[in-house]
């Protein structure tokens, strides 16, 4: 299983790095949206000073975002290529939307915007930005319909000649219901991260009294864009946990660290635990009365535990686990890495607390400008700018771990989906090497990022001067 192993090393790094980028990207691009129309409107020079410095930092996320996506396609194609072949026909087509289609409108319209400032009418100006946030959200609409099937397989049939998936209805791909919670809670997560990455930034510099009025309107924008988005992202989310409760037991009996079934109607809520995993008992935690009945109200307090949900796999999924014990010589393993989904998703669902905490707070003191002169909530705002990108993580985290031990849920598993021709020499060197460059790539984003935000809005660069025709005989 060494080759799996790597296989899915790389599979994480690769989708955790592009997945920093994206949801930055698309929070921008709406934000940056916003912020222009709202100088069409207000003519208000401030608001297309916010909406030309926003949009150098979206520019820059958006190209890495680019080329992550591309690494992360090319290693599809190089270490899964048996989960290419049997999701190939489901997946073709909605991929193929999001590059003819979602892909193309965005960056198209992302030239035009960048290139034709004071050369079109300002309408027509900031329509295009809209066009490209647009592109943006329908790229992640097709992205995740193809990965809400390999949660909730709709819409397709298996061909006992060639053991493929084949897709038998496209808008049964589109109306799969793991989808329509999926992308909301993507999407306003991304909101999310592009708010408070304005709202971050311009709170440090408010902290050390550069460009004041700039910033205070940078603040006060992100501050309510993450305010509505944070709450959304909280709705949208218990949603989605009340469905996992039928449709992926056993990844929300990990993420509660429930080993043994409830029945009761008073099921406390795990604030802290540290279950056992190899005796696989709970262990210590503490614990909130009533909460896990109240969060999960349409299932009466009755939650399966993991070992129930063992055992149903066991029996509902014989054939496949005969199949694995010849093919890999060991028993099938249905136990999700319970740590891991536990604490994912306290820290996600605890930033998402805090993320509107946060915003309230600041909004309320900037009403009479308190929050100015309050430095240490100021620097506490801009820390801000970091936690998205940790809760993002998080939530994919639980989303493909919780998944385990299958890639396309029920129907083809991860150590069946990893290409056979593939070694482990080849997989350590091409994991090598995309460290590097990721770590290289994120160094100079960084940079880029941290050079325009110490320039601000009004940085202008020296020009030289010179009386010469610099390509006159006597300059050679």
């Amino acid at each position: 299983m060494e080759i799996l192993t790597l296989a899915r090393i790389q599979f994480a790094m690769t989708t955790v790095f592009h997945f920093l980028f994206v949801p930055l990207s698309i929070g921008l691009g709406l934000a940056v949206a916003i912020m222009e129309t709202l100088y069409v409107i207000k003519k208000d020079e401030v608001y297309k000073d916010m909406t030309k410095f926003w949009g150098k930092i979206f520019l820059l996320s958006f190209a890495v975002g680019v080329v992550t996506g591309i690494i992360q396609e090319f290693q599809f194609g190089m270490n899964w290529s048996e989960y290419s072949r049997f999701m190939g026909d489901i997946f073709g087509a909605p991929l193929a939307v999001e590059a003819l289609l979602a892909f193309f409108l965005e960056s198209t319209f992302i030239g035009l915007w960048a290139f034709t400032w004071d050369k079109v009418p300002k309408k027509v100006h900031a329509l295009f930005m809209w066009l490209v946030a647009i592109g943006s959200a329908l790229s992640a609409l097709w992205i995740l319909a193809a990965n809400s099937f390999m949660q909730h397989p709709v819409g397709f049939t298996i061909n006992p000649e060639t053991n493929r998936a084949e897709m038998t209805s496209f808008f049964e791909l589109l109306k799969n219901s793991q989808l329509w919670l999926e992308f909301p809670h993507v999407l306003f997560g991304a909101f999310v991260t592009g708010a408070f990455v304005i709202a971050g930034l311009a709170a440090f510099n408010l902290a050390r009294k550069r460009d004041i009025e700039f910033n205070r309107k940078s603040l006060k924008f992100g501050l309510i864009m993450g305010l509505i988005s944070s709450i959304v992202v909280i709705l949208v989310g218990h949603r989605q946990v009340n469905d996992l409760i039928r449709e992926q037991p056993m990844k929300f009996a990990a993420m509660e660290a429930l080993y043994e079934d409830t029945v009761d109607e008073n099921v406390p809520w795990k604030l802290i635990a540290f279950p056992d995993t190899d005796k696989k008992e709970e262990g210590f935690s503490i614990e909130i009365p009533y909460m896990l009945s109240i969060l999960g109200s349409d299932h009466e307090g009755s939650f399966k535990g993991m070992k129930t949900v063992d055992a149903e796999f066991q029996e509902e999924f014989k054939e496949q686990i005969a199949d694995y014990k010849e093919k890999y010589g060991e028993d099938m393993n249905f136990y999700v890495p319970v740590k891991t989904l536990f604490w994912s998703f306290r820290f996600m669902a605890g930033f998402g607390t805090l993320f509107v905490f946060i915003a309230m707070v600041g909004l309320f003191l900037l009403r009479d400008n308190k929050l100015l002169e309050m430095k240490w909530l100021l620097q506490i705002i801009g820390l801000m700018t970091f936690l998205p990108f940790v809760a993002n993580t998080c939530g994919w985290l639980i989303t493909e771990l919780g998944r385990f031990p299958w890639t396309v849920y029920g129907l083809f598993t991860i150590a069946d989906s990893v290409s056979p021709s593939v070694t482990a020499g080849e997989l350590l060197t091409s994991n090598i090497i995309y460290f590097l460059l990721f770590s290289f790539i994120g160094a100079v984003l960084v940079h880029f990022i941290h050079r325009e935000h110490k320039r601000g809005p009004y940085y202008q660069p020296e020009v030289v001067s010179t009386s010469q025709d610099p390509l006159a005989k006597e300059a050679f």
